[in-house]
């Protein structure tokens, strides 16, 4: 089941650009056993490394925005390092306890991993009007530079590769068209996660074998969801998106406060 959760990965960044690393984590902890520290680091590798793959195939179609791909990625990916090489080694094991009521670091990262699934989801669905704004596109840009670099961080807390956050940026701010925004995002779902975990090297052991494995599969999910995204109306790939991201969102609340 895990490795087939691997083949959806792949399926699911191709056909909207992000939601794979939203499922890449929980496949790692709930169907592999892994440690959500060690799942959320593997799940940067192999987003990134997924979505480069992706991104080249988009490349050859004229359909991503290197130059706003950049603007964007910049100041994220320098937050998802410096978060997976000092802020995620540094949290205690233990967040709080009182009798039976245990928050370890472990739930913390789960439950902030849902969390901000949830509010990136609810943001897509509220937004209706795409036109561009002329009079606050500067402010905006400007203000959404300062906020992804905040984004960084959650990306580096969660091992997200940021599609469902940088999705509505593409689409409210930079007014990219949905799909052209989907394929740019690929470009920076690959830069954050390569280079974020980068961060982890050395912080933990790594299985290579199983890594690379796991994200081969993943590799031939993306190159038939990238070939499926070309029947898929727009507008339909946008509300399917932010729907799915609440389903998982809910399911990992349900599993971790569970738990406590």
């Amino acid at each position: 089941m895990g490795y087939l959760g691997a083949l959806c990965i792949g399926l699911i960044l191709g056909l909207t650009g992000g939601g794979g690393s939203i499922l890449t984590v929980p496949v790692l902890v709930y169907l592999i056993g892994l440690d959500p520290v060690i799942a959320t680091g593997y799940s940067l590798f192999i987003v990134g490394t997924t979505s480069a793959f992706g991104t080249i195939q988009n490349m050859r179609k004229g359909i991503v925005d290197v130059k706003t791909a950049l603007v964007y990625a910049i100041p994220s990916f320098i937050a998802v390092f410096l978060t997976r090489k000092y802020i995620v080694p540094s949290i205690p094991e233990t967040i709080f306890e009182n009798g039976s009521l245990l928050v370890s670091k472990n739930i913390l990262l789960m439950v902030l991993f849902a969390v901000v699934m949830l509010a990136a989801a609810i943001s897509m669905l509220a937004k209706k009007n795409t036109e561009p704004d002329t009079e606050s596109k500067n402010p905006n840009r400007i203000f959404s530079i300062i906020r992804m670099f905040l984004v960084g961080i959650l990306i580096g807390m969660v091992g997200a590769g940021g599609g469902f956050l940088f999705i509505p940026v593409l689409v409210f701010i930079a007014r990219l068209p949905m799909r052209k925004a989907v394929a740019t995002s690929l470009l920076i779902i690959a830069l954050n996660s390569l280079i974020g975990f980068t961060g982890d090297i050395g912080n933990h052991e790594i299985d290579w074998a199983f890594l690379l494995g796991f994200t081969t599969i993943s590799i031939v999910g993306i190159f038939i969801g990238i070939y499926w995204s070309k029947s898929v109306n727009e507008s339909q790939l946008k509300k399917g998106f932010a729907w799915f991201v609440i389903a998982m969102a809910a399911f990992i609340l349900a599993r971790e406060f569970g738990t406590l």
